[in-house]
């Protein structure tokens, strides 16, 4: 199941409106500190800049909720940033959207479309993917079951996520919580019960 969208990493994006120049930079974050750390580094190399916009939303449910217009018209470029990403869904993400004035007045409703496609852009750069939560089984099998294995992985039950090759091998697989029984249960009737279990546990996956 899907808990929330987030950024697979950090992205640039630019664009010129009305000779204004627009960069976005986006960056995964965990923590406010975090995103007050990638804020910080992109006004220090934007120092000659218009405005640095910053806007973050972090949390599992969107708890940290913090824009600034840093000099635009109020309610005009970090808040209409915070709103997209939170329609959007999308979550533990910092973005800055840099501006050189081009001499054009762009209007209330001009800069709210151009700070918000901006960051969009920044975020199509940076890449979407949704957090799922997945259980995660390694095992440890012969190099005769690698073969069966890998031709049941991708369809509905599970995935492997990584195959580690010594005199055995250690496979990875991933599968949704309420799947897993079934998966133990088809390693165990696949290698006879010679696969053995090392390690089970949940964690959140980027899909």
């Amino acid at each position: 199941m899907k808990l929330y969208s987030t950024v697979r990493g950090a992205g640039q994006a630019e664009q010129i409106i009305e000779k204004s120049r627009f960069i976005a930079y986006v960056s995964p974050a965990q923590t406010k500190e975090e995103a007050d750390a990638f804020i910080a580094s992109i006004k220090k190399k934007h120092k000659d800049a218009t405005h640095n916009v910053p806007a973050m939303v972090i949390g599992d449910k969107f708890q940290i909720q913090w824009a600034s217009d840093d000099g635009e018209p109020q309610g005009t470029s970090g808040a209409p940033m915070v709103q997209m990403l939170v329609n959007e869904g999308i979550t533990n993400v910092v973005v800055v959207v840099t501006r050189y004035f081009g001499g054009i007045k762009l209007g209330t409703g001009g800069l709210v479309r151009a700070y918000t496609s901006s960051a969009k852009l920044g975020l199509e750069a940076a890449g979407i993917c949704d957090i799922e939560e997945m259980c995660l089984l390694t095992y440890i099998v012969d190099y005769t079951y690698l073969a069966k294995l890998q031709n049941l992985a991708g369809g509905d039950l599970f995935d492997i996520q990584d195959i580690g090759y010594t005199d055995v091998v250690e496979v990875k697989l991933s599968c949704y919580p309420d799947k897993a029984e079934e998966v133990i249960s088809l390693v165990t009737n696949l290698t006879g019960g010679k696969g053995t279990l090392k390690n089970q546990c949940i964690e959140l996956v980027c899909k």
